[in-house]
């Protein structure tokens, strides 16, 4: 008998240690077949980029145009436009803007536009002419707006008809800044602004030379900004070399000419303007909606016989949220693209929606190191490799939320965190990965960077974002360095918080983030929800789910109910606003407090009197 159990125990040790050693020569063979495929995409690439003048992206276009004009390019609402009509209408364009508006090779040109064919026109006649484009970004206010055009230092602005309201807005200042402001349609209000259509109306549209002088793969091809959640927009430079590296997400996921994309994305974000990018280098067909739209997703995809589609941020969650219905699989999405997933709603947006192959990828616009889920593993951004790390070099390192700053030791230097431990991504800038910088702002640049690392005269470029390598080499995403906040002597990672606190039922989204307490060190927890429809807040069960899944110090103390969440263009939670305006009840009522001291078990209405307690320091937190 005692033969026979520990016979058993031992083969079933055994079997344990073959499933891992298994798994691990399968993980391990997939990361080299990843490798091997990456790696004959981009020497592939860099073949056709090797000439002087390098291939563009126009020349890209262009090649599409002679292969298969008449294939549908874009297509928007009811209208479709092939790939030989957008050839005219931007050759038409890019004729008017050198010989009737005077505009050079080299001048950059900002464009404040929304998410229609117009937008795509105009980015592909100024790059037959060799001009750089500053994407802006129309939901900003006159200010924010202001100071992105003028960090781009372009000569001229392009605005469509309906910011023309904002145009006028900003006349004076830009009028006395010598700039150049053009109405793509319609006819200016002002005797300042010039109609682009006007100019337009006796110019041919018969395919035109591309200006290629002075292009090389370092270039300005584009300017597009961060999204601004901690303070003032930045200008990011996109070289040409680094708009091709984009279509190394959507070619290793094998998008073909067959495919249709589709972009709910605004396209002044760099997903948008990857997608469009991509969809050049494949041939592919792209479907463009203005604004997204939760109930018309899945109906457009299926009117549009959609194959691939992208999503950042929340966007999975609001599809996640509609009411369900019979036709939920009813579709031909083989690819979602993107990144911001979290691992509640990929299982799921997957389990409801699937099959269908979800890439998650971590990067950033002003980023030089960029990760791909290429295992489909849930919840990570990425996975890396021995051969992947050595291309791509990055580390992981301790972090102070206190002084926002990385912990280095004794001697000065950084220290590197262990596998399974928090740690801020930082890459090396090298002239493989380089940092091209924000435009028209050096101090943010310089702040950027990290110099003395882990060697002397070392060059790091801060990513600002916290991540987690497990054991298996897998990377999760964990937060934002400036989302981050220190309580009672621990770190509090606000996606994790928000993530529990999303699991209830009743709970649709989450954005929490820390907050100032007079007479306490730190910053207390606080989150802002939203209730589902037809739900009611349940005090109870919230303290309850919070006490049994969240350790003491990352409790919210605070939960402030909302009928709405504030959010970017691309759908990223904003907290600048909520973090200034804290648990403030004479900004906002409705507002619950932890019984901290469990007389009642459960959240409590913060009343003006518990209110004045707790800012007067008569209740200890």
């Amino acid at each position: 008998m005692v033969l026979w159990f520990f016979g058993t125990l031992a083969g079933l040790l055994a079997l344990v240690v073959i499933a891992k050693v298994s798994r691990r020569i399968r993980l391990a063979c997939v990361d080299l077949l990843f490798f091997a495929r990456l790696l004959w995409i981009w020497v592939k690439l860099r073949t056709r980029l090797s000439g002087s003048p390098p291939l563009t992206i126009i020349d890209r276009f262009l090649e599409q145009v002679r292969a298969h004009g008449d294939k549908p390019f874009v297509v928007f609402a009811d209208e479709t436009s092939t790939y030989e009509q957008v050839a005219r209408r931007s050759a038409r364009t890019a004729r008017a803007l050198v010989h009737k508006v005077g505009v050079r090779p080299g001048d950059t040109v900002a464009i404040l536009v929304d998410t229609e064919p117009l937008f795509v026109d105009l980015w592909l006649a100024l790059a037959r002419i060799a001009c750089p484009v500053a994407f802006l970004n129309h939901h900003l206010s006159e200010t924010a707006l202001l100071h992105c055009f003028r960090c781009s230092g372009a000569k001229y602005i392009i605005v469509a008809q309906e910011f023309e309201d904002a145009l006028q807005k900003l006349y004076g200042q830009l009028q006395a800044d010598g700039v150049s402001m053009l109405l793509a349609t319609g006819c200016p209000a002002n005797d300042g602004v010039c109609s682009l259509e006007g100019q337009m109306a006796d110019v041919s549209d018969e395919p035109m030379y591309v200006i290629k002088e002075g292009i090389h793969l370092d270039s300005p091809f584009m300017y597009i900004y961060t999204s601004g959640t901690s303070g003032w927009p930045k200008a990011v430079t996109v070289s040409h070399l680094r708009a091709w590296l984009g279509v190394l997400m959507f070619e290793s996921n094998r998008m073909t000419k067959a495919d249709v994309l589709y972009i709910s994305l605004p396209l002044y974000h760099s997903s948008g303007s990857m997608g469009i990018i991509s969809s050049i280098h494949a041939g592919a067909t792209v479907v463009l909606k203005k604004k997204f739209s939760a109930s018309q997703f899945w109906n457009d995809c299926r009117k549009h016989n959609v194959t691939v589609i992208q999503y950042i941020g929340e966007l999975c969650r609001y599809l996640c949220n509609q009411p369900e219905t019979d036709m939920d699989t009813n579709h031909k999405v083989r690819l979602a693209i993107g990144n911001g997933m979290r691992q509640d709603v990929w299982q799921n947006f997957l389990a409801r929606f699937g099959p269908l192959c979800i890439s998650e990828f971590y990067g950033a616009t002003d980023g030089n190191i960029a990760f791909m889920n290429y295992t489909g593993h849930v919840g990570a951004v990425g996975r890396t490799s021995f051969l992947l790390k050595k291309f791509h070099p990055f580390e992981l390192i301790k972090y102070d939320p206190e002084t926002e700053e990385p912990k280095r030791d004794e001697l000065g230097w950084c220290i590197k965190v262990n596998k399974g431990e928090d740690g801020l991504l930082i890459a090396p800038v090298t002239m493989q990965n380089k940092f091209s910088g924000y435009a028209g702002d050096p101090e943010n640049t310089k702040k950027k960077l990290l110099c003395d690392v882990l060697k002397k005269g070392d060059l790091y470029l801060n990513s600002g974002d916290l991540l987690m390598q497990d054991e298996e080499n897998f990377l999760y995403f964990v937060d934002r360095i400036g989302d981050t906040f220190r309580w009672k002597g621990e770190n509090v990672a606000t996606t994790e918080v928000g993530e529990t606190i999303e699991a209830l039922d009743f709970i649709q989204e989450a954005n929490v983030y820390g907050v100032n307490v007079p007479g306490h060190e730190g910053k207390a927890g606080m989150a802002s929800i939203v209730l589902k429809p037809k739900s009611q807040l349940d005090c109870r069960k919230l303290y309850e789910h919070v006490v049994v899944f969240l350790p003491t110090y990352a409790r919210p103390l605070f939960i402030r109910v909302q009928d709405s969440m504030e959010v970017t263009g691309t759908l990223k939670q904003q907290k600048v606003k909520l973090v200034k305006e804290g648990f403030n009840i004479s900004i906002h009522r409705n507002i619950y407090f932890l019984d901290i001291h469990n007389a009642v078990k459960s959240y409590v209405p913060l009343t003006p009197q518990l209110y004045k307690d707790i800012t007067c320091g008569r209740i200890r937190l």
